[in-house]
């Protein structure tokens, strides 16, 4: 990539795409930040703000007159914006629906037009309600009904995925897709339903670990730092274009274990209680048993996969 040009990060006033303008930055790149602020925050990147290299526009990728001109003159793009989080999916349905692939096609037509290379972070979520124990890139996706809100998040994720590849082939657009599987770390909000987060406020506060369902379903919890550093080495490696890729940790852990696990490793003295899935979210709510990624074929073409022990983890969450 020309060093002369930028790198266009949507949403990256994010958990996720701040951390990566960050590392960005460090190497020396010039950024500039398409984020509408819906779920992210300018205060994300306070640590950067004074950066010269560094460009922030508040807009919706739809509403961004200057798309066309930064997506032709950018070294890459990294395509992060979207809705964040079970809890705000299961209510707002009809937004993560409209605006994912709305947005997603706005940027996609954009890039193919020079063409700019261009990554999509997509999630775990696309893997459905499959039973099987861990998940491959090339496994069959097993969707819950249309109507459970639950999934339409990986409905849409889904079908930006195959618009990524279809403009793949079809226009000859370079595109990676990374599938996230629960990527915690500094600057993460339990607003929206994030298991880890919420249970270390919890701790810290005295108060009961609010655990859903009957805590048995397991989850693999990847640190934030890991992901970029896989995000940044896809982005460098033309072997990855036109492919799809996990990037998630493999240490799994049911919820409940993770709630033992946070009150232990911060020395606290919470309760943890069992949640009914109708509580927390909405009757008939329908949940993944397990989500444990396979990741052979990141460190195959990138020579990296996640390590960070999960109990490293929490405290590096912690701060």
């Amino acid at each position: 990539m020309n060093p002369r040009k930028h790198i266009l990060v949507t949403g990256g006033a994010g958990f996720i795409g701040s951390h990566l303008v960050e590392r960005l930055l460090a190497a020396g790149q010039r950024v500039v930040v398409i984020d509408d602020l819906s779920t992210g925050s300018r205060d994300n990147l306070r640590d950067c703000a004074g950066n010269p290299g560094l460009e922030f526009i508040q807009s919706k990728i739809c509403d961004c007159d200057r798309l066309p001109q930064l997506a032709a003159e950018a070294g890459f793009i990294y395509h992060l914006a979207a809705t964040v989080g079970v809890e705000l999916v299961v209510k707002s349905a009809l937004h993560v629906l409209e605006s994912s692939f709305h947005e997603t096609q706005i940027l996609l037509r954009a890039a193919a037009r020079q063409p700019t290379p261009l990554l999509l972070t997509s999630t775990s979520e696309v893997y459905g309600k499959s039973s099987k124990p861990t998940f491959s890139e090339e496994d069959d996706l097993l969707i819950g009904p249309p109507g459970q809100s639950r999934w339409s998040y990986a409905c849409s994720k889904l079908t930006d995925e195959f618009l990524a590849l279809a403009y793949a082939r079809e226009r000859g657009l370079p595109v990676v897709i990374a599938r996230l599987f629960n990527t915690v770390g500094p600057r993460q909000t339990g607003r929206y339903g994030m298991v880890l987060p919420r249970f270390i406020a919890s701790a810290r506060a005295g108060e009961p670990l609010r655990v859903y369902g009957d805590g048995a379903q397991t989850r693999c919890f990847c640190l934030v730092a890991d992901v970029v550093e896989a995000l940044v080495r896809l982005q460098n490696n033309p072997a990855a274009r036109g492919e799809i890729f996990n990037i998630g940790g493999t240490e799994e852990i049911s919820m409940l274990d993770l709630a033992r696990l946070v009150v232990t490793t911060l020395g606290s003295n919470s309760p943890i209680e069992l949640v009914p899935y109708d509580q927390a979210y909405a009757p008939g709510f329908d949940d993944m048993r397990r989500r444990k990624p396979l990741v052979e074929k990141l460190a195959r073409v990138t020579g990296f996969h996640p390590q960070t022990t999960l109990r490293e983890i929490i405290r590096i969450t912690a701060g």
